[in-house]
């Protein structure tokens, strides 16, 4: 599972986690009954207090997205069905609607603004990449 962190959002890191994880499984980059990484390594991975972790997982748990099995961790809910194409749609419009306006806000030209996102679409294909490669490995 690949998670991004910023920062400098402005946006609770706990929730990041959590947004990020919801994404996954309406997606169905995770599966139901798929285990999630302990919080320890995660938190190790990411950079984060484990509290923080624990809480982005608690708060999965508390909607439903996760369940949380003592001693064996946790795990996707079997009952979380994927969302629909035209939410999952509507959530990625929102978020990009939000970065559009960032950019405006700053005079990002759009030409400058597309080949952004393009070098950061070529960089997580890059993590991916390299993080199935060490998984291989492993």
């Amino acid at each position: 599972m690949l998670l991004q962190i910023n920062f400098k959002s402005g946006k609770p890191v706990y929730l990041q986690v959590v947004d990020q994880i919801k994404a996954a499984t309406a997606a169905g980059t995770l599966q139901a009954g798929e285990a999630l990484p302990s919080i320890r390594p995660l938190a190790e991975e990411l950079r984060l207090n484990r509290n923080t972790i624990a809480k982005a997982y608690s708060e999965l748990e508390n909607q439903g997205v996760i369940a949380n099995l003592p001693g064996k961790g946790c795990f996707v809910r079997p009952n979380n069905s994927p969302l629909k194409r035209e939410v999952r749609r509507k959530l990625l419009i929102g978020q990009i609607d939000e970065v559009v306006v960032q950019a405006h806000h700053l005079q990002v030209p759009r030409t400058e603004f597309v080949e952004l996102v393009r070098e950061r679409l070529d960089a997580l294909e890059q993590k991916q990449r390299a993080s199935e490669r060490n998984l291989a490995t492993e």
